[in-house]
Order: structure tokens, then sequence, then C-alpha cells
């Protein structure tokens, strides 16, 4: 304990000197903020929190943690949901808070990029796109708040990877401080580079236990110049697949997002969320939310999504539809399915599933699953959502009416033991978007193949061989 005391004393008064005391938090009740995951399920210790401003601070200060052997937990929105951005609880490491790098470095109109600091908040990264009359795709819940930064190491999934991919396949080019404090440049916007291993994709989804991310190149796209929203009633979960097959025959890539919403969500919300309202008329069990985009302006999405509508409605593939006549209108949708993911957390205890199967078997999963769980706890109220078009559900449940929630918590690991087992009979993962972080760390090894799991570690031996980066996340440290 002296031995920690004394690196920590040592390290405070070196980043107070490099740095300045204002990068440097070490009262608790200011530290407390960086401590804590977004969910509440995670609060860690940390000897102090450092904000450094540039890439040569944090340099600094990975450097002298490296030198006093003292771990490092970089720490971007702080938006995680599987505790990936908060230290454990064993108090040895300092967090490295990237909000201070929030530069904008350059946008290429013609190479269609943006260069970022990792601290940038990601809508801002959207709205500098905008003003240059181009887009960053990259959207979710969490985007007035996330950062670039952690939506890279983390590989952000979101609302548009049917069209436009996750985050992995946004990035041209990484800057990283690697755990020796040295600085690799790989800020390239180069479409094409087949010199080698790509180095970039090892720390994209990594989050932060083989580098920290300080920059990075991303792929910009035409502003769609033609955009409409609408809501559509199905009448079971296979519908939604073949109403995507249907409008994808003619529109292509027009198919910007397609999100499953169940009643159960509307409900929530109409409960629990101002400013949401039920825009059908009567209820129905299961719902698309369907935006269709066009970089051309004269692209006839409108008259095609009536056309296909009108046909889906005549062969009950659709019971219901409405569509968005204004971008207020668009919004109030869309505020439909965000507000759903409020409103379960205002109703009481959850257990959430970030689950991903392959597109096909979604209809499979959503009815085995909800079997296995009816059987395993009567009555509980599953509410699957989420980004059909890529295969991923949001499979969160409660409790059923009237049971405490001490009880319902202690069945957890019975339920999500059998929408893992499901997922992954069916081809797929126990982590579609989210990431591993603590929450599944231990998980992961019941459920991927021995050699991934040793080549992982394998990774972390290479780059980190000191294991101070983000420790107890995504692998355990032999």
């Amino acid at each position: 304990m002296n031995s920690v005391s004394n690196s920590s004393a040592l390290l405070r008064d070196r980043l107070w000197q490099s740095l300045g005391e204002i990068a440097c938090i070490v009262e608790p009740a200011e530290m407390q903020p960086y401590l804590t995951d977004w969910r509440g399920l995670y609060n860690g210790k940390a000897l102090m929190v450092v904000r450094p401003k540039t890439t040569s601070e944090v340099a600094e200060v990975v450097r002298q943690c490296s030198g006093l052997g003292i771990a490092v937990v970089p720490q971007a929105g702080n938006t995680s949901l599987v505790g990936g951005s908060v230290p454990l609880d064993s108090g040895d490491s300092i967090v490295l808070s990237l909000g201070r790098l929030n530069k904008i470095r350059e946008i290429d109109v013609l190479d269609h990029s943006i260069t970022a600091d990792a601290g940038c908040v990601l809508s801002d990264i959207q709205s500098a796109a905008a003003g240059v009359d181009l887009l960053f795709p990259l959207s979710l819940g969490a985007e007035g708040s996330c950062q670039i930064g952690g939506n890279i190491a983390t590989n952000a999934g979101g609302v548009h990877v049917m069209r436009y991919g996750n985050c992995r396949d946004l990035v041209l080019g990484l800057e990283v401080v690697m755990p020796d404090g040295t600085v690799w440049d790989g800020l390239r916007k180069l479409r094409k580079d087949n010199t080698g291993y790509d180095l970039k994709q090892l720390f994209i989804g990594s989050e932060g236990t083989l580098g920290v991310i300080t920059g990075a190149v991303l792929k910009l796209f035409p502003t769609p110049r033609e955009q409409i929203t609408c809501l559509v009633a199905l009448p079971d979960a296979s519908g939604a697949l073949e109403l995507l097959a249907f409008l994808r025959s003619d529109s292509g890539e027009c198919v910007s997002a397609f999100e499953l919403i169940p009643r159960m969500g509307i409900d929530l919300a109409l409960k629990h969320v101002s400013g949401v309202r039920d825009p059908l008329g009567e209820k129905y069990e299961h719902y698309a939310l369907i935006e269709m985009s066009s970089s051309r302006a004269d692209a006839g999405l409108s008259d095609l999504l009536q056309t296909r509508l009108e046909h889906a409605l005549d062969s009950e593939l659709v019971l219901d539809a409405v569509v968005a006549s204004s971008e207020v209108q668009a919004k109030q949708l869309w505020r439909l399915r965000e507000g759903m993911v409020e409103a379960q957390a205002a109703e009481g205890s959850q257990i959430k599933h970030d689950i991903s199967v392959p597109v096909g078997q979604i209809p499979r999963f959503l009815d085995r699953a909800g079997a296995m769980l009816t059987e395993v706890c009567p009555g509980v109220r599953i509410m699957a959502f989420g980004h059909v078009g890529d295969g991923n559900v949001h499979f969160n449940l409660s409790p059923p009416l009237g049971m405490q929630p001490q009880e319902f918590v202690a069945m957890a690991g019975q339920l999500t033991g059998a929408v893992y087992a499901t997922a992954i009979e069916l081809g797929g993962s126990i982590s579609a978007e989210h990431g591993v972080g603590q929450l599944k760390r231990d998980q992961i090894s019941g459920y991927k193949p021995a050699v991934e799991i040793e080549a992982m570690r394998r990774i972390k031996r290479a780059l980190d061989p000191e294991a101070i980066m983000n420790p107890g996340k995504v692998v355990r440290s032999e």
C-alpha cells in the first residue's frame, strides 16, 4: 500500500508540473462522476482523474504511468453499457478522460473525410459534416454526450449500420498512444493501403485495452436530399423481414434504417415519457420504423414507398401505416423509438441483452428465446427491439407484474443464460454493439472458441506487456 501511495504521489507531482493542476482531479467528490458507469452498475476507485488536452499530453501521462507501473483507464463520454469505461474497485489505476481533446482538425470536402480529436462529441462531428453539406452517418441515442474515441474503441453501431456499416467501416485512420507512451500516427485518408497488417483494426473495438485512441480520420458521405420516415404495423416479427426484402428489392441502398418496435415499448413510452403519442389509431403487437433516404432530390422515394405500402397492405404484409409528412413528424416517430428505452428504465428493474443473429434467424430467435424465458419465469415481460436490418436485437426483460425487483434480479443468470444459448445456437453473438467491458468479460469465454480467446490474450500481451491498459476489461489477464 505504501508503494502504491508513493507512486501515486510521485505521479501526481509529475503531472501537476507537466500538465498543470487544472488537468488533475484528486478530490473524491470531483472524481465521482468519472468512477460510476452510465447505468449505475459499476462504481470503481482511482488514484486520480487526468484530463489532458493534446495528444502529446496523453503520451506524457501514459509514459509516466508506464514507468511507475500504474494502470490507465481511458474514458471518453462514459456512456458504456457494459462497465468498460470505469476503473475497477482496486483503486490502483488512473482515469484518463479525453473530453478536453475536442478539436475538429480538418474537413476535406474533396476527400469526403473529417479528422477529429478523440474527445469530440459525436453530435458535434455530425454538425461539422453538415456544415459543409456532408453526412457523418453514425447515429445512436447517446450522440449528444458520447465521444468519437469511445465510439471507435467500442466499434459502435447505431441505427444506420445496415446502409453505412459499424464504426469500424467509417474509420480511415487513427492516432493512438501506445502503452509505453509512444505515439502511432496512422491518420491516413487512404481508402486503399495494402502494405501489411491493418493496425487500426486492432484498436477499433479493443475498448482501450491496447492503447489510447487520440484522433481519427472518418469517412463522410453525400447529404440526403430526400428522406422519408414511416411507422408500420406488422402481423408478426417474420413480417418485418419480408417487408424489408420487399422494400430493398425496389429501392436498393435507399433503406437506411429499419427498426423493430414491440407494443410493450410503445405502451411504456406513453406511460413514462412526455411528448410521446401513439401514431396509429389501433394497437398492434409488432411495428417497424423505417427510414429511406437518397442523395438525389428527385429520387421519388415518397411515391415509391406509397406504392409499396399499398401493395403490402393489400397482401396483409402490413396491417396499418403512417408516413411522416414533415421533419417534425419524422422526429416524433424517432422519439417513440428512443423514448421506449428511457421508459423501460423508468418502469423499474430490467435485464438487458444486446445480441445479434443472422438476419434471417431473428424470428426464430424471438420465438425460441421467448418460449424458454416464459418457462423459466412465467409472466416475464419481453421488450425485443432493434436494428432488424443488421441482425441486432436488444432483448430486454422486465419482471412479471407483482414480482419483487430483487427476486427478478436474482434470476438474471438463468434468464441471460437462456438468451445467450439461443443466440449462439442460431449462429449469433452475445454482444452486437455494446462491447464486452466488465459485464461480459468472463461470459465470452463460454461462448467463443478457446483459440479466439487465446489469440486475443496474445495480442494483449504483445502490445501491452505490463497489462496497464484498462485492466479487467474484454479479456482477463493471466
